[in-house]
């Protein structure tokens, strides 16, 4: 099942959710029971391998040619 991350519009707690697929509602806030929820993006669990020049993950997807010189997956 997949894990889904998401935020709560009225307390600002973030959260994840193991749902069975994509169109199940995860429910309210553990934190404040609100139902106004943001779905985050969440990325991928980096693979082992070496590393990308500058990157702290292993195989980076964008093989170190991240735009502005940032990490897209930090």
């Amino acid at each position: 099942m997949p894990i889904f991350e998401y935020r709560c519009e009225e307390c600002g707690e973030r959260f994840e959710k193991m749902l069975r697929n994509r169109g199940q509602a995860p429910g309210p806030c553990p934190t404040c029971r609100g139902e106004n929820l943001k779905k985050m993006f969440s990325s991928f669990s980096p693979g082992s391998g070496q590393a990308a020049a500058g990157c702290d993950f292993g195989e980076c997807p964008a093989a170190g040619a991240c735009p502005g010189g940032g990490c897209a997956m930090r």
